[in-house]
């Protein structure tokens, strides 16, 4: 079975009024970096949460592997959210060892090779780290899962972009060809190099879903400028 996501139906709405994922029904492939699109309020967080259980639909499904979203699905998705959430006081090697603790497919050996890469001291407690490091001890922890899906909120957003750039290498050098990563950004530029697809959103409803060379053929631009004509940014 080469789906790895089904969503149908899928809605979140935290009031009448406030409805931010709008019946969205979508069968998402395995092997595929995909980007997660539109402008502020879209509905792109609040569906990354959902796909990771944080989230309760007001309605529809979402299945992965061909099961609902709950325990199961949990220990085959790797979350990377649009802030920190790793305690200042804590040291690098610490964070591994409960990392280690908690995913069984967590590899140690894979996020020590990357932070040596980074010249970066696993003794060293995060909160000694500048922002941009503390960015890439992040997503190192991600891509040291050997998950089935990978869900990025926001990984290059407020780095600077020697940060983005090794970011973009850590994605592609680590990424589970079996797998699938969906990467929500507004930086769309920096990022339309290494994706396969894209999804659009706009007030919470599903506007496009297309492989990026779909768009190259057939509209003669880049997914950015694509983009921007769409939503007219």
């Amino acid at each position: 079975m080469n789906e790895l996501i089904e969503m149908t139906g899928l809605t979140k709405a935290y009031d009448t009024r406030s409805i931010a994922v709008n019946n969205i029904s979508l069968t998402l492939p395995r092997g595929k970096i995909i980007g997660l699109l539109g402008p502020n309020g879209s509905g792109k967080t609040t569906l990354i949460k959902m796909l990771n259980g944080l989230l309760t639909p007001t309605r529809g499904t979402i299945r992965i592997n061909g099961q609902f979203v709950g325990v199961e699905t949990k220990s085959r998705v790797a979350y990377l959210p649009d802030r920190t959430y790793l305690t200042g006081n804590k040291r690098v090697n610490e964070i591994l060892d409960y990392f280690c603790d908690f995913y069984a497919d967590f590899s140690r050996e894979r996020a020590l090779g990357m932070l040596r890469s980074l010249d970066v001291d696993p003794s060293r407690k995060m909160k000694t780290l500048s922002k941009g490091t503390k960015e890439k001890v992040q997503l190192i922890l991600v891509m040291s899962r050997q998950a089935d899906l990978y869900l990025l909120d926001e990984p290059i957003a407020g780095v600077d972009p020697a940060a983005r750039d090794y970011i973009l290498r850590t994605i592609l050098n680590n990424y589970n060809p079996g797998a699938s990563m969906l990467i929500s950004t507004h930086l769309i530029g920096d990022i339309e190099q290494v994706l396969d697809e894209v999804i659009f959103m706009r007030y919470g409803h599903l506007v496009l879903y297309t492989s990026v060379n779909n768009i190259r053929e057939q509209h003669g631009k880049s997914v950015d400028a694509y983009f921007r004509e769409v939503f007219a940014c």
